[in-house]
């Protein structure tokens, strides 16, 4: 589509206003029952063939919900929801559109759809922001009344409330998935992965593998320095370990000194090289706030997915034996080595 001769309007608080719409995580997210029905509630209620939730981003008008429009999202240059969230206290009633001239030759109204009515009311956030707006357009003039005027604002109202429980719902959804004192997903969320990586990999054979973690000596750490300077263990030890970690990877803490990671398509040979970089990052002491000095060791389990393991259950058994077996060989060379100094 070509574009007006004129930009759009932008509000002066723009940058602040896209900062508010980002908080929500919600762009290009998948369609929800909350927002569509809302949209259906409005076309219903007010008669017109389409409708829309509109999320204005810097360059775009995505649409979270839409009934009788075929694309996902418009250009910001020829979106009237442009103009609809410069006036946030008060929806934009346009009864004709070619007779406004600020529409008039917007391809959306001289070309298909050929729209001439169009009504929205702005997403105001609990802050003052408009994050957009839930409006309805038609092909036809129409008149707008004072209690349709109402309703929309009633729709747009319901529209942040819906937009505010998920976020709030996501936000709890996140703290339920992770460990509190080092920041990193907890084992609720590495069994979810889990749980879909494996319906995944049985689709497409895909390889992938699981380390299961145990710090040797933190008990002595513990026992010796006390809970805080164990914390300040498990977190050093989080952060030198996810510098390792690839990006598609997820590391987890289980509880304790108990650590997971999940590699996607990864070998035998992946997961050994990155086990033996884990072993090295944790030659150096850790420096604790006392100013004292800690060294800590790390035994390592490694398990692969096979096509004949169908629970997260019996893989993270596997792990866990392969953990054992790690730190039994680990035990039997320390015995051996003391036996050789006496």
């Amino acid at each position: 589509m070509n574009r007006p001769v004129n930009d759009c309007p932008v509000p002066e608080n723009e940058s602040q206003r896209l900062r508010a719409l980002r908080s929500y995580e919600i762009l290009d997210s998948q369609p929800e029952v909350d927002f569509d029905t809302l949209t259906r509630v409005a076309t219903h209620a007010l008669g017109t063939p389409a409708g829309v939730i509109g999320l204005m981003d810097a360059n775009r008008l995505w649409f979270k919900s839409r009934i009788g429009l075929g694309v996902p999202q418009l250009d910001r240059q020829i979106a009237f929801c442009a103009h609809a969230i410069m006036q946030p206290g008060e929806p934009l009633i346009v009864e004709d559109l070619q007779q406004d001239p600020r529409f008039k030759g917007n391809p959306l109204v001289t070309q298909a759809p050929h729209l001439r009515f169009y009504a929205g009311a702005p997403l105001i956030d609990r802050n003052g922001f408009a994050l957009g707006t839930i409006a309805v357009v038609d092909i036809e003039p129409r008149k707008f009344g004072d209690s349709q005027v109402q309703l929309l604002r009633d729709l747009s109202v319901l529209v942040i409330t819906a937009l505010e429980s998920r976020h709030r719902a996501k936000l709890l959804s996140q703290l339920a998935m992770t460990d509190h004192l080092t920041g990193l997903p907890n084992r609720a969320q590495f069994e979810r992965t889990l749980n879909s990586e494996i319906a995944h990999a049985r689709r497409m054979s895909e390889p992938f593998t699981v380390l299961f973690m145990d710090l040797d000596g933190f008990k002595v750490i513990n026992d010796t320095f006390g809970h805080h300077a164990g914390d300040e263990v498990l977190c050093e030890v989080a952060r030198r370990i996810e510098k390792l970690v690839r990006a598609e990877d997820l590391l987890a803490r289980f509880g304790g000194d108990e650590f997971g990671i999940f590699m996607r398509q990864s070998d035998d040979n992946t997961s050994q090289s990155l086990a033996n970089r884990i072993v090295d990052a944790l030659l150096t002491p850790i420096a604790l706030s006392t100013g004292q000095k800690v060294t800590i060791g790390i035994s390592i389990g490694i398990a692969s997915y096979a096509g004949d393991i169908d629970t997260v259950e019996t893989l993270l058994d596997l792990a866990d034996q392969a953990l054992y077996k790690t730190k039994r060989n680990s035990s039997t060379c320390r015995r051996s080595e003391y036996s050789s100094q006496v």
